[in-house]
């Protein structure tokens, strides 16, 4: 069964860490890239960063740029997103996903359409 498994998500007064996990079962991780998106209350799901399959590639949109570190460790099935410096702003419910192709490239975005594959999603609530 393909599944992506978040974890990780809590709740952070501004300014702390977290980490985040997208735990990736069912398919061999090392062909696919993965990203992570986040959608808070309202507001339309975004692109956060993305990971090309071999992590040689990334991607960060500018909110995040400086503050959110994306990683992966094929060996383990697993994708990693360090939080740092979190705002308030940063708060919304985050998820990993999958593209629908393998070897999709990482270029100036991640393209929500070429994500078929989505976890179920860890909240993030940056709160003092």
């Amino acid at each position: 069964q393909l599944q992506l498994v978040e974890s990780g998500g809590g709740l952070v007064q501004p300014g702390g860490s977290l980490r985040l996990s997208c735990a990736a079962s069912g398919f061999t991780l090392d062909y696919y890239a993965i990203a992570w998106f986040r959608q808070a209350p309202g507001k339309e799901r975004e692109g956060v960063s993305c990971i090309s399959n071999s992590g040689s590639k990334t991607y960060y949109a500018e909110p995040v740029k400086g503050r959110f570190t994306i990683s992966r460790d094929n060996a383990k099935n697993t994708v990693f997103l360090q939080m740092n410096s979190l705002k308030p702003e940063d708060t919304a419910v985050y998820y990993c996903a999958r593209p629908r192709l393998r070897f999709t490239p990482v270029k100036n975005k991640c393209g929500i359409q070429e994500y078929d594959l989505w976890g179920q999603g860890t909240q993030v609530t940056v709160s003092s």
